[in-house]
């Protein structure tokens, strides 16, 4: 009962959704149901409405407190006012991102429009920060010239209305946004659960002048704008993390423990992670034993999607690579460009698809390129390239989505002259197409 009541207010494990272990794994069951509606249009749905029942309810309180703030004249429930009045204005700039966000990924915007939620936190941001400077600015004002506070009575109602809508407003928020793993949404929430009890304060600056203190009231409008101070510090944090492709450790290590699940991986060589909005894109590099076969390699990648996304509630895109387990082969990507001498191309022929298979400059770097005149439906490529310490895998995977180019998300290691296969699947069918590439001549390292 009493974790109960500490997940309803808010203080359960932040890692809800997205970085904790409660699932059973005893029946090979993750607790989650697949619906039919594009997840990530479901989610910004259920955030939007929210959004819009916080801002209704901010906006009552608000409207009820400068009532009796012009009645009363008090600095400090002045100060809790203006406070809530930005609260309800931060719900703008988030209703705007969590309708750009459902926009889908155009030419321009591969990824789509998801990062406008991380520039809606840079707004409330300084919204806030707006708000306590005009509170501080009253308080200093009253301070030094001092005027006479009325109807004591109604200012401390006024504070305990503050103190409810925004608890009101912080369980709401909090709790939808951990259901949509929306990081911007939860930082409101506890935002809004400060706010809550700096109303409080208000009633006890009320108490104060009621007692004969009357610079009570603008000592607590100080003490409101100092709290307000600290909430832009620590959303500002929050947000440029995000913003500069932060996670949260507990992700990192749900994906490494997804990958225990897996059998057939040699080790995971490297973890990343980014949050886009509120979806989290992943790329995880793993290595396999050498005795394993293409298709073991193919299976061995689809299950750790599926594992993936089972783990992880928000991941919108897993990408799966693999590499040699000393890592530096593989992932050569640092390698010079400016020695690049490109071997001819294999053309390809057959059954599931027909094409050009190259290895290309692009500005990542070296990559091996298939470029699809005509291919069956779901098409996966692989290329197997024989090297003395083993063979080297490449994946190619759709770039931007274009089902035309297939590219590896590393280069391929030196040297470019190699015995190679292309290993194409397609609806259980299976082709290895065996090819050779030479580098021009003089050009043989």
């Amino acid at each position: 009962m009493k974790d109960k009541v500490r997940d309803w207010f808010g203080f359960g494990p932040m890692t809800q959704g997205f970085g904790g272990h409660g699932h059973d794994h005893g029946d090979g069951g993750h607790g989650h149901t697949h619906g039919v509606i594009d997840p990530t249009i479901a989610t910004t749905t259920r955030g939007i409405w929210a959004i819009k029942w916080s801002f209704v309810v901010l906006a009552i309180t608000a409207a009820l407190q400068l009532v009796v703030v012009f009645l009363s004249g008090s600095v400090a429930l002045l100060a809790d006012t203006i406070h809530n009045v930005g609260d309800a204005a931060t719900a703008i700039p988030l209703w705007i991102a969590f309708v750009l966000a459902r926009r889908k990924p155009s030419k321009t915007f591969t990824y789509g429009l998801g990062r406008v939620e991380d520039l809606a936190g840079i707004v409330i941001v300084l919204i806030i920060l707006f708000s306590a400077v005009v509170a501080g600015y009253e308080a200093i004002d009253r301070l030094i010239n001092p005027r006479p506070i009325t109807f004591l009575g109604w200012v401390a109602i006024a504070g305990l209305i503050g103190f409810i809508g925004n608890e009101a407003v912080a369980v709401f928020r909090i709790r939808v946004g951990r259901e949509i793993n929306s990081a911007a949404l939860i930082a409101d929430g506890y935002h809004a659960r400060t706010d809550g009890f700096t109303s409080l304060a208000v009633v006890l600056g009320a108490i104060g002048v009621w007692l004969g203190f009357p610079l009570a009231d603008p000592i607590v409008g100080l003490l409101i704008t100092v709290a307000i101070f600290a909430i832009v510090w620590q959303s500002s944090k929050a947000v440029l993390t995000r913003m500069l492709d932060g996670v949260e450790p507990g992700i990192i290590d749900e994906i490494h423990h997804a990958a225990e699940h897996v059998s057939g991986i040699g080790r995971v060589e490297s973890v990343q992670a980014r949050w886009i909005g509120h979806r989290l894109h992943a790329d995880v590099a793993i290595s396999v034993p050498e005795m394993a076969t293409a298709k073991d390699v193919l299976g061995v990648s689809e299950a750790l999607k599926e594992e993936l996304f089972a783990h992880l509630p928000a991941l919108a895109e897993a990408n799966v690579r693999l590499v040699s387990p000393a890592g530096s082969a593989v992932t050569g990507a640092e390698t010079s460009h400016a020695h690049h001498h490109a071997p001819e191309p294999f053309k390809v022929a057959c059954d599931l698809a027909e094409g050009t298979l190259e290895i290309v400059d692009t500005a990542a770097g070296e990559r091996m390129r298939l470029t699809i005149d005509r291919h069956a439906d779901d098409l996966t490529a692989t290329v197997i390239i024989d090297r003395p310490n083993g063979p080297e895998t490449l994946r190619l995977q759709p770039v931007a989505d274009n089902h035309h180019r297939l590219e590896s998300t590393v280069a391929p290691a030196e040297p470019h002259e190699f015995q190679a296969r292309l290993i194409l699947l397609a609806k259980g069918r299976e082709q290895v197409l065996p090819f050779k590439m030479v580098e021009p001549e003089g050009h043989h390292h």
